[in-house]
């Protein structure tokens, strides 16, 4: 599974690493990604959804369900897994 927010979309981009010497390398700036388990009221299930800390922000101001049908819009959920017990 590739490290993107299924929320926001977001991923890790790259920039410049800050030295004092004359080698010019490249670093990886990953985003704040961590594994959430919700409850989605509108389908009665539990999901587990890799989530950014924006997009947390994003499900508590619009809700799970509003946050899942933007995310599908915009393409950056395409699956949802279900958590069985």
């Amino acid at each position: 599974m590739s490290k993107i927010c299924q929320i926001t979309g977001k991923k890790a981009i790259t920039g410049n690493n800050v030295s004092h010497s004359k080698r010019r390398t490249k670093r990886r700036f990953n985003a704040n990604l961590f594994n959430k388990k919700f409850y989605w009221v509108e389908q009665d299930a539990w999901i587990n959804l890799t989530i950014s800390a924006a997009g947390l922000r994003t499900i508590n101001k619009m809700g799970l369900n509003a946050a899942i049908m933007n995310a599908t819009k915009n393409g950056y959920l395409t699956e949802i897994k279900l958590v069985e017990f």
